[in-house]
């Protein structure tokens, strides 16, 4: 699962089919039955080149319980685990634009931040706290 998670649909579709491992063809029948229930679903434009799988997860399912003959007419149980797989595909959006970056005004003693926005942020231009070390209190500047 951790193969997959946050691929493209077509490298995860790839990257299951050669895989080692036994389970990689069920999760493969999962991944496809998710983009066939993506271009049904309404509002999905079923474009697998813009599909990504988003998450995916296995969860526990429901244990058979079998019994095996064992000595002295005892019998042993024997539990087959089943799992639940599940795989959610997305469509990526069509345009990502970027966000710019906050600006940061240079003050003349050399702080980075003005008075005015340490203001609005609640903090008062003479003192600063330490980040990461709880109970510790404001520590004057230099």
């Amino acid at each position: 699962m951790d193969l997959i998670r946050g691929q493209e649909v077509d490298r995860a579709l790839s990257t299951l089919r050669f895989a080692r491992k036994r389970i990689a063809r069920d999760i493969e029948k999962v991944l496809r039955s998710a983009i066939a229930n993506a271009h049904q679903r309404d509002g999905a434009s079923g474009d697998v080149d813009r599909m990504f799988v988003s998450g995916c997860h296995a969860d526990q399912g429901p244990t058979m319980k079998r019994i095996r003959a064992a000595p002295m007419g005892r019998a042993f149980q024997i539990k087959k685990r089943t799992a639940h797989l599940t795989v959610i595909v997305t469509e990526r959006p069509e345009t990502m634009g970027r966000v710019p970056a906050p600006q940061v005004e240079e003050s003349g003693n050399g702080d980075t931040l003005s008075r005015e926005s340490e203001r609005k942020m609640g903090k008062s231009a003479d003192e600063k706290t330490v980040k990461g070390v709880h109970g510790a209190g404001p520590v004057e500047s230099e």
